[in-house]
């Protein structure tokens, strides 16, 4: 037996161990479940978080607001954000950046980078002379890129949200305008890498705004289209959307609500901004008309005096936005020179009057995109800062057609709880309600190749072709393959996007290159040399455009077929044995698992690309995969083309078809394609059907990306080390000012103590002198080396000084704790005295207490009245500059031990049953005690069967039987006659039982 228990020990232990690490893995793994979202405008963003506890949640930031200005000042030695940055645009506009989003993705001759340099012209743009990208130089020194500062923003975010979820975030949904394009979502995708973000997904913010507005009016959406037009104005651009509400039904969760994104107008400069930049250029004119004849400088041409009109014209937007006129006023707006004048509304609309007349342009943009008419549309929803200005909405109002606009959601924050709902969704550590989400493309991607055709014998020419592959308004995420089968060698063919005829010219120079990726094969020539034997079906390119429209070419194959018989030979016992391991584990390869450079594919039909209706002979083909992505685990797939489905009697075949392939080649995988069984020869009975076997072999593939080059590994990492020594700066800055702080409040807050009573009552006058010399020197160190001093130096001076004060407070903060202290300690006495005494006076027959326990409890109360008495006395005779006998922590010892004991005796008291009472020999109970009530005595005594003052309660036995009987309920026998007793039993329990001789 000893042995057997020695060697379960370590059994045991291990099993504890790994019950303890299993539950600390799940303690981690519970303090990052939370997920957030950031809601980036042009002006200002929204952070949203969720976490368990807390469903979807605005996140406040250091100001305890609920937006936060996307603006950053960078200094030599510190950096600013949100309000702190705001404030710093006055004193140091040149290193004060915003509205830096505009430039993502921008090359050097993009328009947009002339309009910034022209908004903004403190700032000094310098380009990367290899992607022609633009960077800020703030200084010789710094010189950051709009990604770089971008990072900054988004890890600037995740501290706001940390703080408030009080635990670390990494994923995150973030919101970006519908009309980025490919170059653009990169930028910000490489903006979250360097800030340490795990982007779940980019969510076009009308998008997330659409989800939000139909996660909270669920109940509203049903098997009817409804549909509704967003209309968003913000800071930089404006978005119109029209959106469909539905009940569709799902394969995982049934019928589900789904929104569809069905029409997308813009116009990229039509916003907030622009109307205030107006304004600034407008108060910039009064300001240099009143200041005409005194030979003085253009207003324009001094930044800080600009940045001041640009607050001011913001401001001045939004009070005109509820007032007739209003004064713009700004004191010391330029040589300590005051300005101040009176702006009308009437004023204001007139210099945006263009502006006004291009608000109906993004609805009639949308309207066609969804080939819909507005009497289609249901309601107009307002979203958007900007919209909030009257001119606006009249003009809108007009345009639609309708009786009012709606302004049922959240202008500011409807985008950011989309988002984080999203975000939700695709984190695994929440379930939350499906909502389907059907995006569209707005910029159409198709591919163009060139390929050479022999029209006539010998007459040969270069044919260009181009097939559409993600089409406008298409839904995604979404797979496409496109098949080429008219190549033998290396060819190369375009990824551009498609017709862009719906933007205007100033748009289309805006969008940058209509050309995205070059794509070189090699390797083709080479797979016809490795199968010259088999058919080729062509060579088949995998494009995937994700949750965040970005286009990527996953793999490029060379598919090639042939048709094998098995013959029973052929079939040996190690080919049988493969065939039974590989049914066991699934019946073959995966899609996925690769060997040798080939792959195993399905035989899959192939459906002509959207809108190309190729000529005869032409045999570029496109399809979408059966594996796209689904947006919240329960979007229905994308229909398949009818060719799409095996006939009957092929699936039955093709896995064993294809594992049998798999066995008789196995250096190279393979997987039956299901073909006809073909008729076999009369003599061969025993001859298999023919059958496929298609060999996949990857292309090498090499991409030249035509619109803007990603930003090489190298120059990530040293992007992303940047941003990350920067953070650390700040870091030990925020904890060398917080110790610096808590120095100079010390002493500022001992050196008033010094001269209050109560620390005078128990310090002598040389002490006071000492702690005050002590406090003077560290402050006049502080004000002469406390700029350069580090902050282990600050913190070890404060260590310092608070041990020197630390016997002063504590006899100070000791006499504040006494009187509440010995009040608690007094009362719990008395209580305990007295329950001790009613104790003690409980019956013999009746207590529960023994007596070493009343003798334990009598001796703790005893014991701690003397030791108050003695300690009080003591403390009485010391002077009180001393060090105090009577402590607070020794009074709270006292009390909890003498608590201890009551508390057991209470508990005691609760849970012991009462003793039962002695019968006599009549059958009725003893005699109640003396101090049992006169109504007790008459329910507990039973008067004979005979006595005619009782003949109601004869009745007691019907009340017994209807009720059933208890434990502990007087016997039916004392309380009726005869009868009761079995008629009771009878009726409960369906049986009768024979009657005993005392019963009758």
């Amino acid at each position: 037996m000893t042995v057997k228990v020695r060697r379960q020990r370590p059994r045991r232990r291990v099993f504890w161990a790994l019950v303890a690490v299993l539950l600390a893995d799940l303690l981690a793994l519970s303090d990052t479940l939370a997920v957030m979202s950031v809601d980036l405008g042009s002006e200002s963003m929204k952070v949203a978080i969720v976490k368990p506890g807390v469903p979807m949640e605005i996140v406040l930031n250091k100001e305890s607001r609920r937006k936060t200005p996307v603006i950053v000042t960078l200094k030599e030695n510190e950096r600013f954000f949100g309000d702190s940055a705001a404030s710093m645009a006055i004193k140091n506009p040149k290193a004060t950046l915003r509205y830096f989003q505009h430039l993502l993705g921008k090359q050097a001759d993009n328009p947009h980078v002339a309009l910034y340099q022209a908004r903004f012209p403190e700032h000094e743009l310098t380009f990367d002379p290899q992607r022609q990208t633009v960077h800020f130089q703030i200084s010789p020194q710094l010189q950051f890129s709009p990604e770089e500062v971008l990072g900054m923003v988004l890890n600037y975010s995740r501290s706001l949200a940390e703080d408030f979820a009080e635990q670390p975030i990494k994923d995150a949904v973030i919101t970006v305008p519908v009309f980025f394009n490919q170059a653009e979502r990169r930028a910000v995708l490489q903006a979250a890498r360097m800030a340490g973000l795990k982007v779940l997904q980019l969510i076009n913010d009308n998008t997330a705004t659409a989800l939000s507005y139909g996660v909270f009016r669920r109940k509203d959406i049903n098997t009817t289209a409804q549909n509704i037009m967003f209309y968003d104005m913000g800071s930089g651009s404006t978005v119109c959307t029209i959106v469909t509400y539905q009940m569709v039904k799902t394969k995982e969760a049934g019928m589900q609500p789904q929104l569809q994104i069905r029409g997308v107008g813009f116009d990229r400069t039509l916003g907030g901004l622009e109307m205030e930049l107006r304004l600034r250029e407008h108060l910039a004119g009064l300001f240099n008309e009143q200041r005409k004849g005194q030979r003085a400088k253009d207003v324009r041409e001094n930044p800080r005096a600009m940045a001041k009109l640009l607050r001011e014209a913001n401001r001045l937007k939004t009070v005109l936005s509820a007032n007739a006129d209003h004064m713009a006023q700004i004191e010391g707006l330029m040589d300590d020179v005051d300005f101040k004048a009176k702006v009308t509304r009437v004023e204001f609309e007139e210099l945006c009057a263009d502006l006004f007349e291009r608000v109906p342009g993004p609805v009639q943009q949308a309207l066609q995109s969804a080939e819909m008419s507005l009497d289609e549309i249901e309601q107009v929803i307002l979203v958007g800062g900007a919209t909030r200005v009257p001119r606006v909405q009249e003009v809108l109002l007009k345009a639609v057609g309708k009786e009012e606009l709606g302004k049922n959601i959240n202008a500011d924050e409807a985008a950011a709880m989309g988002a984080v709902y999203q975000a939700a969704a695709l984190s695994k550590a929440f379930k939350v309600k499906p909502f389907v989400v059907r995006d569209a493309v707005v910029y159409p991607i198709l591919v163009e190749f060139t390929r050479e055709v022999e029209e006539e014998p010998g007459v040969h020419s270069l044919k260009h072709n181009k097939r559409v592959l993600f089409s406008r308004m298409g839904p995604y995420p979404q797979r496409k393959v496109i098949t080429f089968n008219r190549y033998s060698h290396d060819f190369n063919f375009h990824i551009n996007y498609g017709d862009l005829g719906f933007l205007g010219p100033e748009d289309l120079r805006v969008f940058g290159s209509q050309n995205l990726t070059t794509v070189k094969l090699k390797g083709v020539g080479d797979s016809f040399k490795k199968y010259p034997d088999y058919e080729s079906k062509g060579i088949k390119a995998h494009f995937n455009l994700d949750e965040s429209g970005v286009l990527s070419l996953d793999r490029v194959e060379s598919v090639f077929e042939t048709l094998v018989e098995d013959s029973p030979e052929e079939e040996s016992t190690l080919t049988k044995l493969g065939n039974t391991i590989s049914s066991l584990f699934g019946g073959g390869t995966t899609p996925d698992a690769k060997e040798n450079g080939t792959d195993t594919v399905q035989e899959e039909e192939e459906s002509p690309a959207e809108g190309s209706k190729d000529e005869p002979g032409e045999q570029v083909e496109l399809k979408e995969e059966a594996e796209a992505p689904v947006e919240d685990g329960s979007q229905p797939l994308p229909p398949e083309p009818k060719g799409d489905a095996a006939p009957e009697g092929e699936k039955a075949t093709e896995k064993e078809n294809g594992d049998k392939s798999e066995a008789q080649k196995p250096s190279e995988k393979a997987e039956a394609g299901p073909e006809g069984v073909a008729p076999a020869p009369e003599g061969e009975k025993k001859q298999k059907p023919a059958r496929k076997q298609r060999m996949v072999e990857e292309i090498g593939v090499e991409l030249v990306v035509l619109d803007l080059p990603d930003l090489p590994e190298d120059k990530l990492a040293q992007s992303v080390q940047k941003l990350q020594d920067l953070t650390l700066r700040d870091l030990e800055k925020q904890e060398r000012e917080k110790a610096a702080n808590s120095l100079e409040a010390f002493i500022f807050e001992t050196q008033d103590k010094l001269y209050q009573p109560e620390y005078q009552e128990v310090s002598t006058e040389e002490q006071r002198e000492e702690i005050s010399g002590k406090l003077s020197a560290a402050s006049t160190w502080l004000e002469d080396e406390g700029v350069g001093a580090t902050t282990v130096m600050l913190k070890e001076k404060l260590a310092e000084l608070r041990k020197l004060c630390q016997g002063l407070f504590f006899r100070v903060e000791e006499r504040k704790k006494w009187p509440e202290r010995l009040s608690a300690l007094d009362n719990l006495l008395n209580h305990s005295s007295m329950f001790l005494k009613g104790a003690r006076l409980i019956p013999e027959m009746d207590q529960i207490f023994t007596e070493v326990e009343m003798t334990t409890l009598e001796k703790v109360i005893n014991e701690t009245w003397a030791w108050k008495n003695a300690t009080l006395a003591e403390q009485a005779k010391l002077p009180a500059t001393e060090k105090p006998v009577l402590l607070s922590k020794d009074i709270e010892a006292k009390m909890m031990a003498l608590d201890r004991e009551v508390q057991y005796l209470l508990n005691k008291a609760k849970f012991t049953k009462p003793r039962p009472r002695p019968k006599d020999k009549n059958g009725t109970r003893a005699e109640p005690p003396l101090n049992a009530t006169a109504s007790d005595q008459g329910e507990k005594v039973i008067l004979p069967a005979g006595q005619t003052e009782d003949a109601e309660p004869i009745s007691e036995p019907e009340k017994v039987e209807t009720a059933g009987s208890e434990p502990g309920d007087t016997e039916p026998l004392e309380l009726g006659g005869p009868g009761a007793e079995p008629e009771q039993k009878e009726q409960s329990t369906g049986q009768k039982r024979p009657l005993k001789n005392d019963e009758l």
